[in-house]
């Protein structure tokens, strides 16, 4: 896939991911000058979210904050009539009965003593109150109080209660109340199709008045909070969200400083910076075009330059593999800068190609000549051996013959290496197990019976093993060696005859050991046989072993004769030449 490929190359990043790198790089200052932009332009929106639903929530309690602050301004004037109302019950009723028929939205008032006893009412009720109604102790402080409740002086209807203390040179002597049915409250806050959710609360967390005095209105509170910690005379704004869960803009006005708070929430608004999108893509947007930005470059990088790349890759790859003919291939649509590799990798195609068609055709004609000159040793060691051959019938002593003879199964063994490496597909790599098997063939003709006649039991075998032809050389001259002389001293022993093993043996990796044993008998003394051996034999077959860098080791036991030569076969390249 081509996304693969450019990914990663050989451990590295690809050129599309390193242009995308150096681009990401170049427009980052822009990128965050945009994401700067964006954020301000989106905290201005939140804020002009939250200042409109502060004037929302102002302009939509006006209603409610009139109704209390009237309410709040007639108990005062009354209040101030302290001794009518303390002194003349009837006066004080006459008083507070036209109050009640003067605002229509109240439906009572009345003076509270400061023994929590009302001592005149607008409806002439008078007496103890219920502790439901004791709102003269909660105005100790001397502020105006308003709160919700069910008046049992008013047959248990909810009412919104309106107290405003009457203090006199510091002593508190009562309260004045004026009773407010709680529809009417709530009335004030209703408008269909609105989307801001009100409710009136007091300065110790009350709620007074909602739209929907239910079992649900609670949950459009902020969430973790009290209401008594809202209760300021400053406006205030946030976003939170609410006990159901929502986020939601929340703004609390004062209605009357330290007394009634309106609190309004309704869902973020803010506007959209990119019409019919939403408000968090202003924000995503610079990463939105940088994500475009680099689709663009990755594609564009790939369609010019990978592609090409790749596609010249796949040329050498078919070079390597053998194809030499690329007359016919081309570039598609591919930039001038690429269309000159191409033509260049061509013509160099074409030029190596030349060179080794010239290599292949010296390179044959010298094995030709090799094999020629191995042919031709070979044939000329051959023609050495009969002529020796020749000189052996002729010799008149013992002796003379044996020498003769061993010098001439030590030419045939070169002859065999020749033969070999004339008959060979490579001539830098020799079978050692085909020219050793060669080799003994050759000496068993000759050497299968000793000087008495009897019979000889020679066995071989050889692992298979390449070695250099370098090395073929002292390993054949050694097994000569090793072999005649394993048929010279061949002994029987035993019932079981004389008898020669000889074995190739692969040890591991490139290490073989050459093995020659025999077996042996009594032993003739330098009287019985004054020509046992001069020892050249055993001093040649230390100097093949080592060229071949091996090493010799020699038992001679009681019952038999055991030689190892253990050695590493080596590749062309490790050889080095061998005089001989």
């Amino acid at each position: 896939m081509p996304w693969r490929r450019a990914a990663r190359v050989g451990g590295r990043a690809g050129l599309a991911v390193q242009i995308i790198a150096i681009l990401s790089i170049a427009i980052l200052p822009l990128a965050l000058i945009s994401v700067y932009q964006s954020s301000k332009m989106l905290r201005e929106s939140r804020n002009l979210s939250r200042t409109a639903l502060a004037q929302h929530t102002e302009s939509m309690t006006a209603d409610e904050r009139e109704l209390i602050q009237s309410a709040i301004g007639a108990a005062r004037a009354i209040s101030s009539a302290t001794v009518v109302l303390r002194n003349d019950p009837e006066i004080c009723r006459q008083v507070l009965e036209k109050l009640v028929a003067r605002d229509a939205r109240y439906i009572f008032a009345g003076y509270i003593t400061e023994q929590n006893e009302l001592r005149c009412t607008s409806s002439g009720q008078r007496g103890a109150i219920d502790k439901a109604d004791m709102i003269a102790d909660s105005v100790a402080d001397h502020e105006p109080r308003v709160i919700t409740h069910s008046s049992e002086v008013l047959s248990g209807r909810m009412v919104l209660s309106v107290s405003v203390p009457l203090v006199a040179e510091g002593e508190f002597l009562g309260a004045v109340w004026i009773a407010i049915p709680y529809e009417v409250a709530n009335a004030l806050l209703e408008a269909p199709g609105r989307a801001v959710e009100l409710l009136i609360f007091g300065a110790r967390g009350e709620i007074l008045a909602t739209e929907a005095f239910d079992d649900e209105r609670r949950t459009a509170l902020p969430a973790g909070m009290e209401l008594s910690d809202l209760a300021r005379d400053v406006p205030q704004t946030f976003r939170r969200k609410n006990r159901a869960g929502l986020v939601r803009d929340f703004a609390i006005v004062p209605i009357v400083d330290g007394v009634v708070y309106g609190l309004g929430s309704w869902e973020p608004r803010e506007g959209n910076l990119l019409p019919g999108v939403g408000p968090m893509i202003s924000v995503y947007f610079p990463l939105l075009m940088w994500l475009v930005a680099m689709a663009v470059a990755y594609v564009g990088i790939n369609r010019l330059a990978v592609r090409h790349v790749y596609r010249l890759r796949n040329w050498m790859r078919m070079y390597t593999a053998g194809r030499t003919d690329f007359s016919e291939a081309k570039l598609q649509n591919a930039p001038e800068e690429f269309e000159i590799v191409a033509e260049a990798f061509r013509r160099m195609t074409r030029e190596l190609s030349e060179h080794e068609r010239r290599r292949e055709e010296s390179v044959a004609e010298k094995t030709i000549l090799l094999k020629e000159i191995h042919h031709r040793v070979k044939n000329n060691l051959q023609l050495i051996s009969s002529i020796m051959n020749m000189q052996i019938r002729k010799a008149d002593s013992l002796e003379a013959r044996n020498l003769l003879r061993r010098v001439q199964d030590r030419v045939m063994a070169l002859a065999a290496i020749h033969r070999t490496l004339y008959a060979a597909r490579e001539l830098s790599v020799v079978p050692a197990d085909e020219l050793l098997d060669s080799i003994v063939s050759q000496l068993v003709k000759v050497g299968s019976l000793d000087e008495d006649g009897q019979h000889i039991s020679i066995s071989t075998h050889f692992s298979p093993a390449e070695i250099s032809a370098d090395q073929a050389v002292p390993l054949c001259l050694l097994a000569t060696e090793a072999a005649m002389n394993a048929v010279k001293f061949v002994g029987h022993g035993d019932e079981s005859g004389a008898w020669i093993q000889i074995v190739l043996h692969h040890q591991g990796d490139r290490e073989y050991c050459l093995s020659v044993i025999n077996s042996r008998g009594r032993q003739p003394t330098p009287e019985e046989n004054p020509d046992a051996g001069t020892g050249l034999g055993s001093r040649l077959i230390a100097s093949f072993a080592a060229q071949l860098d091996g090493t010799l080791e020699i038992n001679d036991l009681p019952d038999r004769y055991e030689m190892h030569v253990t050695f590493t076969a080596e590749s062309e390249s490790e050889s080095a030449p061998v005089d001989y």
